[in-house]
């Protein structure tokens, strides 16, 4: 959180955009910095392998990603400035939001 900005919500687990879009979900984000390092990694396994090897290699990066995309994602928000405030458990993001609400009600006011 920062104090000019409304709660950025981050869910845990595999993200299937960033395991099929790779650095372009990143960059709908605006995790530059993971993006670029993402695209440099594909374009160097694509240059420099061939074969199987290819194919194994961007499977792992893919999966690398879907894994690892919200982390990378809250890395650049990390950067950004923005702050972690709490961990809330919920079903989705709606639940989420309300449930953070209710434990920092003072976080109503950046969202106006």
């Amino acid at each position: 959180m920062r104090a000019d900005q409304p709660p950025v919500l981050l869910a845990e687990g595999f993200r299937w955009g960033a395991f099929l879009f790779g650095p372009c979900w990143l960059l709908r984000y605006r995790a530059f910095i993971p993006a670029a390092v993402a695209a440099a990694a594909l374009i160097a396994i694509v240059v420099l392998t061939a074969g199987a090897l290819l194919g194994v290699l961007v499977i792992g990066i893919a999966l690398m990603l879907g894994f690892n995309g919200n982390d990378l994602r809250r890395w650049s928000l990390e950067q950004r400035g923005f702050l972690l405030s709490d961990v809330v458990v919920a079903s989705d993001a709606e639940d989420g939001l309300a449930r953070l609400l209710a434990r920092r009600p003072e976080q109503l006011s950046r969202m106006r």
